[in-house]
């Protein structure tokens, strides 16, 4: 059964959580986050990305950056910017999108669903980037961020959670991509416990986005445990900070593919390699996205075509054979690209469909790309099946949007 605990949030005064609310760490780079960051003293980014409030040259995995975030942290809340709440609450984050809202109930996690397998996941993470996220909770004794899980939906849930909704809203911004962002406090102990009696009853929780910060948030509750000789099972060090959403109403997006080169191919021969695995045609539309599994989008030399996965090139019972990011690794990028690990090959990026096809376009028609990929998305189906199944999904499966803003919600581990 799955866990959701009530903690003591550290959140925004209610006339700064617009500024303070930032994107996650993830979705910017260190100059991108200097840049938004620079005229906004209270945007959270510096306590997630806080390299940017150092020397430029500084090493972003150096024991001082970590430092500078919980400095960040403490003089936002030492400043009056930032307080704590005086007793556990559970909490609702809604995220509205182009019309579509998704409400997530936030509480904590436990440390022990991660490491006994209630809590579910569907990708590999990489020890690098684990112990960046790790040294941040390590050393600021905080979940900074909130991770995104999805759970099977419950309609009893439901009910409770739309009640709550009607009642007086602790934040309600529109941030600069368009996305309306409301949240909530349940003060109600008694609504409280319901939830979580509810809640005990779903069997599983799934990572939907956030693999590293739940791997480190998880690893470091375990580690404090084991060195606290007088552990007794109630620590904040055993919970961690997450956001369910009821899996219906998340979207995932399309994560295309852009390569360099042709691995010395011509275009027509590279062209005719295609056609054995692939049914492919070229279109007069200014871009060309799949609408339906096992289709694929090509942009190559000012063209956009079409390639259909012919039979045999995948095998729909297997739940990671049956993946279009699958089908093209197996059929184009490894053997015809000679792209091998998707994690570390310079020779292939990655795009998220909320930039469009128009960003594939760009990359190529600018020269810095030779081919482009576009995909028909995952859904929430194939990947709790694959999480379920023990499997893993290959690297860049997955784009959720809209993504949670962070410095909304904060959980203290002391």
């Amino acid at each position: 059964m799955a866990i959701l605990k009530a903690f003591k949030g550290i959140r925004p005064v209610k006339d700064k959580a617009d500024k303070i609310a930032s994107r996650p760490y993830d979705v910017l780079n260190s100059e991108e986050a200097r840049i938004e960051a620079k005229d906004n003293p209270y945007s959270f980014l510096h306590v997630v990305k806080p390299e940017i409030d150092l020397p430029v040259k500084v090493d972003h995995y150096s024991p001082q950056v970590y430092e500078k975030g919980k400095d960040n942290l403490c003089k936002m809340i030492n400043d009056g910017l930032m307080f704590r709440d005086e007793k556990k609450h559970l909490y609702i984050y809604a995220l509205t999108m182009n019309g579509k809202r998704q409400i997530g109930l936030v509480g904590c996690a436990g440390v022990e669903d991660y490491l006994n397998g209630v809590i579910k996941k569907h990708e590999l993470t990489r020890p690098d980037k684990e112990e960046d996220r790790k040294n941040h909770v390590r050393v600021s004794m905080a979940n900074a961020e909130p991770v995104f899980f999805a759970y099977p939906d419950m309609l009893e849930l439901d009910v409770i959670i739309y009640d709550a909704i009607k009642r007086n809203v602790e934040y309600d911004f529109t941030t600069e991509d368009g996305i309306t962002h409301e949240f909530w406090v349940i003060r109600d102990e008694d609504t409280i416990k319901e939830i979580q009696r509810l809640f005990a009853k779903i069997p599983y929780t799934y990572v939907a986005d956030g693999h590293h910060r739940t791997a480190a948030a998880a690893l470091v509750g375990n580690e404090l445990k084991e060195k606290n000789p007088n552990h007794k099972g109630d620590e904040e060090y055993n919970y961690f900070l997450a956001v369910h959403f009821p899996a219906s109403q998340l979207t995932i997006c399309d994560y295309n593919r852009v390569v360099k080169d042709l691995n010395g191919l011509t275009e027509k021969a590279f062209i005719d390699k295609l056609k054995v695995n692939f049914e492919v045609k070229e279109k007069s539309y200014n871009e060309y996205k799949p609408k339906q599994l096992h289709k694929f989008g090509m942009y190559l030399n000012g063209k956009w075509y079409s390639l259909t996965a012919k039979e045999g090139a995948y095998d729909d019972s297997d739940p990671i054979d049956v993946l279009d990011v699958t089908i093209l690794y197996n059929h184009v990028l490894k053997p015809v690209l000679n792209i091998g690990d998707l994690r570390t090959d310079k020779r292939i990026d990655f795009v998220g469909g909320i930039r469009g096809l128009g960003e594939l376009k760009k990359r190529v028609d600018s020269g810095e790309m030779k081919v482009a990929f576009s995909l028909y998305p995952v859904s929430m189906k194939q990947l709790m099946n694959i999480a379920d199944t023990g499997n893993t999904m290959p690297p860049k499966t997955t784009w959720f949007e809209p993504k949670l803003r962070s410095g909304l919600i904060v959980h203290s581990l002391e």
